[in-house]
């Protein structure tokens, strides 16, 4: 089993660039790259969906990113322990028939010694909201500033 830096126990440092590398991930739409940095046997709360292991990780992002279209995301550190992060994110999307969307959310992880998350559990609200007021339009640039999350 090959590590995934940064590895526990996480410093502030190294906890905000977990963070930062789970934004870029997921900011990528790759299913198969998202489920690399997780165990063979990760456990996730998803909303209301459960799931267990890699496989089942990519079929529900290929779902997820067939149905959330133009996704951006922005995650935020929200707190950190040894081997657990805690995270407040919002990302937009839009749907088949061009409705926007935020969804606010924030996630709990844990991971093991490899780095490598083994359980994630996340709680998500979907808000509408029009073109007009969209403010993530794509993966972070470099430098930008953190959008408040409201």
């Amino acid at each position: 089993m090959s590590d995934r830096p940064p590895l526990p126990p996480f410093t502030a440092e190294t906890a905000a660039q977990k963070v930062q590398a789970a934004e870029d991930a997921w900011n990528s739409r790759d299913p198969q790259r998202v489920s690399l940095a997780y165990t063979e046997d990760s456990v996730w709360r998803n909303r209301d969906t459960f799931l267990t292991g890699r496989a089942e990780i990519v079929a529900f992002l290929t779902a997820k990113w067939e149905r959330e279209l133009d996704y951006a995301l922005r995650k935020s550190l929200w707190a950190f322990t040894d081997d657990r992060i805690a995270v407040r994110f919002q990302y937009e999307w839009h749907d088949a028939a061009g409705q926007w969307w935020r969804s606010y959310g924030n996630e709990n992880w844990e991971f093991d010694p490899h780095g490598l998350m083994r359980r994630r559990e996340a709680s998500i609200d979907d808000v509408p909201i029009t073109v007009a007021e969209r403010r993530i339009t794509g993966p972070r640039t470099p430098g930008e500033p953190e959008i408040p999350l409201r």
